[in-house]
Order: structure tokens, then C-alpha cells, then sequence
């Protein structure tokens, strides 16, 4: 018969007993917790089990690569997705941060490109743990002019900053030059150009977007502004206006822009044919060829209205010749694009710049009609806008520079 008393020392060690137990069966759903946050970070898979990667000497904030020489070289395993378009794809347990990689591409602009160097190394810094970043430049002029640019920034960033020189004058070449350094680093690639600057948020965006809509493409708003100095006419009329790429947040599009953009690597690794075409590197328009095409080789696009990027108009471009030229230029590539998809029949386009033209005329006298400034500025250059399009369409070619 077991007595209903017990001394004070078997109870100290009845006590003991059930706190090892109680927490020891605390220890798996603490441990699941934990392991649910890291999934819920990212929309991206690693292989299982996870590859070893090499890791940059850490400082002792643990974000930055020791410093040393740009590096030409930086190689990771690439990590397959084993997600489908249309879907995000989370981490398993155990896996490490986001790999994302910026291209860029360069052209005689040392003072902006290192601007921008500067406000990606923000948003690694505002990413944190969440994300690993690294950095791809292509110079495309011969001398190598950014080198020095890179050098300084080399240590910046926990992926490493990738130099490469193209120096064929053709962006088609130089991007994908840049994705070709990018891919095996990455799991996502971000795109802008040398002219711009993030926000500081904008690669947390980026990763939120996908996150929220599963896409394999996220692209999102350049908002272009004028800097000190520049001529009133040009943001008083709608010059920086009329090309902004806006819509709503999360909206599917068949286009994407390249001045913003975050790309599923695993999906460029899988399709080695979804490349930029050389042949409109000189013309332009190779951006809204290599989005549609990707659009029709299956990869899904979302607009998010909070990764911004700002463009800078550089002074070069404040003249009213550049303005008119510019909008000259955009009409012919809108036919070139268009017509490089099969989009675009001859006739409908020639029509199409007509009632442009027309449009722009007919603009100036209806506002002083109601009350409002003519535009007469801005009238004229969306008339050349309008040639464009019908010397296109008559088989003429701008080239971009």
C-alpha cells in the first residue's frame, strides 16, 4: 500500500521531474515557431537539402565583404526554384536569407552611378538578415571609366560587386552581359539603370510584392524629376509625366520596365533563350521585347506601387532639342517593338501616328479654349512623337544616341 504522504525531499525531486519534462516538450513548437518566421521571410526555395555556399569575410556589423579588389569572379551554386509561374515559393526549414543581386548597366556617369551604389548599399542594410545582396556592373564604354567607382563600393555589399566591360555601345549586349554575372549568384535579379536611385525600401518591396502575388516578374514606378536649374517649361508641362509607368499595386502586366524590375533567376537559368536582342541594342526598345517575350514564354509580371525608384533627368537632356528628338525616337521604337512581337501591321500604325499628330495640334487651342496654358511645348513634341511612329511604320530607323 503506497502512502498518501511524501517528505519534503521527494517532493523537490517530484518537482524537478516535471519541469525537465514541461520543457523539454516546449522545445518542438518554440522550435517550429521559429522555423515558420524563417519561411515566411522570402518566396524563394533552395534545394533540399540546402547547397553550402561560400560566405564574404564578415565586419563587425556582419553586412560587408572585407575589402579587396572588384571582383570579376564571385560565384555561387546557383539555387534551382522548384516553384511554377504564378506562384510564390517559400524556404524550408533551415534555409538561408535571399540571395538578390542588382544589375546595372553604365555609361559615362560616374557621379550618378555612384549615387545609386550608394543607395543600394541602404537597402542591403535595411533588409538585414532577411537578405543577402550583391552587385553587377557593366561599363559599356571601353576606357573602363567606372572601374573606380566599383573599387570604392567592392567591400560594400556581402554578395560582392561583379566590374564587367562591354564598350560595344549596345545595351542589349551590356545587359545581358550583366545577367550572365548575375544568374549564378541569384535568386532574384534586380534590374535599374545608372540614372536612377532607390529608395530605401525598395528591394523589401520588391520581395513583398512577390510575396503577396506570386509573380515571376515584379516591376515598379521611375518617377522622373527635374533637377536644380532645369528650364521651367519642363515640369511645368507634362514632359517628365507622360512616360511614368503607374498602376494600380499588384495589377498583371505584359510589360515590364527595366529602370525597375525584380526578376525569378531560376526562371532566366531555365529559358537560356530569354535574352535581350542584340539587334535593338542600338535602336532601343530591346526592354519591352524582353518582357513580352517572357510574358509569352509563360513568366507572370505585377506592378508594385511602392518599390520607386527616382530618375534623374540629367542636364543634357533639358534642352527643347533633346525633348523633341526624345519623343521623335520613342515613337519609332514603339512601331520597332511592336512590330519585333508581330503587333504591329504597317497600316494601323501610319494611321495611328496620324490621329497622334492631329491630337497634338488640335491639344493647345482646346486648353486656351478652357481656360488653361497652351502647351504649346509639349503640343509640338508629341506631334514628333506621332512622326515617329509613321516613319516607322515607312520603314525608317532612329537609333537611341
Amino acid at each position: 500500500m503506497v502512502s498518501g504522504k511524501m517528505t519534503a525531499s521527494e517532493a523537490a525531486d517530484a518537482i524537478s521531474r516535471l519541469s525537465a519534462e514541461a520543457t523539454s516538450r516546449s522545445l518542438g513548437p518554440s522550435e517550429g515557431r521559429r522555423d515558420a518566421a524563417a519561411r515566411t521571410r522570402s518566396g524563394i526555395m533552395p534545394p533540399s537539402p540546402p547547397a553550402r555556399r561560400s560566405r564574404a569575410p564578415s565586419s563587425s556589423a556582419g553586412r560587408r565583404r572585407a575589402p579587396g579588389a572588384v571582383s570579376s569572379s564571385v560565384m555561387l551554386d546557383p539555387v534551382e526554384s522548384t516553384g511554377r509561374p504564378g506562384r510564390s515559393v517559400h524556404r524550408p526549414t533551415g534555409a538561408e536569407p535571399v540571395r538578390i543581386v542588382v544589375a546595372v548597366c553604365t555609361y559615362r556617369r560616374n557621379e550618378p552611378l555612384r549615387r545609386l551604389l550608394a543607395a543600394v548599399e541602404r537597402n542591403a542594410a535595411e533588409l538585414g538578415d532577411r537578405a543577402h545582396v550583391g552587385v553587377v556592373v557593366v561599363d559599356d564604354n571601353p576606357d573602363e571609366r567606372a572601374r573606380a567607382v566599383c573599387d570604392e563600393a567592392a567591400h560594400r555589399f556581402e554578395l560582392g560587386l561583379t566590374y564587367r566591360t562591354s564598350g560595344q555601345g549596345n545595351i542589349s549586349v551590356a545587359r545581358n552581359l550583366a545577367l550572365e554575372g548575375a544568374l549564378p549568384l541569384a535568386d532574384w535579379v534586380a534590374m535599374t539603370d545608372d540614372d536612377c536611385e532607390p529608395v530605401d525600401t525598395w528591394l523589401s518591396e520588391h520581395l513583398a510584392a512577390q510575396e503577396r502575388y506570386g509573380t515571376d516578374v515584379v516591376t515598379g514606378p521611375c518617377l522622373l524629376g527635374g533637377s536644380e536649374g532645369a528650364p521651367a517649361w519642363l515640369s511645368e508641362q507634362p514632359f517628365l509625366d507622360d512616360a511614368q509607368f503607374r498602376f494600380d499595386d499588384g495589377q498583371r502586366l505584359d510589360v515590364a520596365a527595366t529602370n525597375n524590375s525584380f526578376i525569378r533567376a531560376a526562371s532566366l537559368r531555365e529559358r537560356t533563350d530569354l535574352r535581350f536582342d542584340p539587334g535593338l541594342g542600338v535602336l532601343g526598345g530591346e526592354d519591352m521585347v524582353f518582357f513580352r517575350t517572357a510574358r509569352r514564354a509563360g513568366l507572370t509580371i505585377a506592378f508594385a506601387a511602392r518599390a520607386i525608384v527616382h530618375g534623374h533627368e540629367p542636364p543634357e537632356r533639358w534642352t527643347y532639342r533633346y525633348q523633341l528628338r526624345s519623343r521623335y525616337w520613342l515613337g519609332n521604337t514603339e512601331f520597332v517593338t511592336n512590330h519585333t512581337v508581330g503587333e504591329a501591321p504597317r497600316l494601323r500604325w501610319a494611321l495611328r501616328g496620324a490621329k497622334t499628330i492631329l491630337t497634338a495640334v488640335v491639344r493647345p487651342l482646346a486648353r486656351v479654349a478652357s481656360g488653361r496654358p497652351p502647351h504649346v511645348r509639349y503640343a509640338l513634341a508629341t506631334a514628333a512623337r506621332g512622326a515617329g511612329m509613321v516613319a516607322g511604320a515607312a520603314g525608317v530607323r532612329v537609333a537611341h544616341h
